[in-house]
Formats: C-alpha cells, structure tokens, sequence
C-alpha cells in the first residue's frame, strides 16, 4: 500500500478538492494556528493541511506511512513516532478511511495531543458506496458514521467539543484516475454510484471533528 500511495503523491499534490474546500477551512479553522502553536499534521498526504497551519503562524510536524508524499516523518497513524502530548494539536484530514486501525490511530493522535485533536473525513453512506470504494481504490478500509466517530474520540479520552457534517462533491472521471482505476472496474464504480452522481460530480457526506483532552 505505501509504495503504491508513493505513486500517486503528485497527483494528491495537484488535487484541487484535496487542496482547497469548507471542509479544509473549518478544520484549520478549528485548530486554532497561531504563532506559537505546535501542530501535526497525521497522514498528510499532498501537504495541504500543513500549508495552511504554516500560512497562519502554526509549527507544524507532518507525518505520512508512504515515503512519496515526502512528509516531515514516515510512519503509520497507528504508531506515530513522537512523545506524550509533543503538540498543541493533531489533525487529520481526508485520510482515515485508510487506516488498518482507526481506534489505535485516533487513541495514539491524543496521545501526542497536548490539548486537542481535529479530524475529518468522509462518512459512511451505504455498502453499496463502501463497494465502489474499495473497487476504485484497494487502500480504502471504510468510512465511518458521526455516531461511530464520537465513539472513537471518548475512547481515546477525547471530549466532543465541536462537530460539523458537510457535503463535498468529486468530478467522478478525475476522482477515478487520481485512483488509476479504469476500463471495467471504474464502470462497476459508477453504476455502484449510480444514485451519488449529478451532473458528473459524487457526493461526498464529510464530517469535520473535534475533540479536547479530558
């Protein structure tokens, strides 16, 4: 999984959902950057979470399990390399439906939180979605429900303190090439998605998170 995430760095990099959106702004938003403030920034992908941490005064440490996306440290969200409460906050945006674990993962993201964890993603909307999920692209593992990731969060010792759900929506053909998913399997997506499409677009239900340290 790592090598294959190597190869598709560039097109994360380049990714205009990935790169800009309300769901990136609330969640920047929501931790609080300032000079002064350390932030990591877990499973950073194209770097777009640090970017804007960095533009707002924030230190910011990234962290990604694949070598390509040429993060500050390479290490899995599961075992992240870093002290007890090492930063001020921890994000997390767009990636966790990848994680082999996502309890160790958000109990190891509090861990190293010294006073709150900000996480968003996609959210769970039927098997039929998991499906085509998991047909364009073999790295995903599930995405979860609101409900689900609060559960998440109080067994990390986290409190709730904010949550926000939102509707993002992908250009399907290039939602599918950032994937390399093609011919067959990405018509057996689309039909799979048949009642998520309009106009050429997917709709992604996202939820952005938060939680403080109890």
């Amino acid at each position: 999984m790592t090598d294959l995430w190597s190869e598709r760095a560039d097109r994360y990099r380049t990714s205009q959902i990935h790169a800009n959106g309300d769901d990136l702004d609330l969640l920047v938003a929501w931790c609080e950057p300032a000079e002064g403030v350390t932030a990591l920034d877990v499973a950073t992908g194209g770097g777009h979470v640090a970017r804007r941490l960095r533009e707002e005064g924030a230190t910011v440490v990234t962290t990604d399990a694949a070598p390509g996306m040429q993060a500050d440290t390479t290490a899995s969200a599961e075992d992240l390399p870093f002290a007890d409460a090492s930063f001020d906050v921890v994000a997390c945006r767009i990636a966790a439906h990848h994680f082999a674990d996502v309890n160790a993962a958000v109990r190891e993201m509090a861990r190293v939180a010294k006073d709150r964890v900000v996480v968003c993603d996609n959210t769970f909307v039927s098997e039929a979605s998991e499906e085509a999920d998991r047909l364009r692209d073999p790295t995903h593992v599930r995405n979860y429900s609101a409900a689900e990731w609060r559960i998440f969060f109080e067994q990390a010792g986290l409190e709730v303190t904010e949550e926000q759900t939102m509707e993002r929506w992908a250009e399907v053909e290039s939602w599918l090439e950032r994937a390399g998913c093609t011919g067959d399997d990405a018509e057996r997506v689309r039909e799979l998605l048949a009642d998520e499409i309009v106009d050429g677009k997917k709709r992604l239900p996202t939820l952005v998170i938060r939680g403080g340290k109890r």
